[in-house]
């Protein structure tokens, strides 16, 4: 791919003074600093709503897992009482 020289030449602070020339070209200057606070509203409240997923999925997790020990536990103990029921000997019922 061919690059003008011009162009191959511009450093990245270059690139950022046109980036911001042209974005006051195109929105006006007294356009920008609405447009910079809402972006950064904005981003507050996904880190935000982000925050609130975290903390949601963290009791989901938390209760999945008490769930999980409590199935095990429960498990364990049918086993363990059906295998204390087979050891034992029948008792004989007495006869009168």
């Amino acid at each position: 791919m061919l690059i003008h020289p011009l162009i191959a030449f511009l450093g990245p602070e270059t690139w950022l003074i046109i980036l911001a020339a042209g974005g006051i070209l195109l929105f006006g200057a007294d356009k920008l600093p609405k447009l910079a606070r809402s972006a950064g509203q904005a981003k507050k409240e996904f880190l935000v709503g982000q925050a609130e997923a975290d903390i949601a999925a963290e009791k989901a997790r938390d209760d999945a897992r008490k769930q999980a020990e409590a199935s095990a536990a429960a498990a364990a103990a049918a086993t363990a009482a059906a295998a204390k029921a087979s050891a034992e000997p029948p008792t004989a019922a007495p006869t009168n």
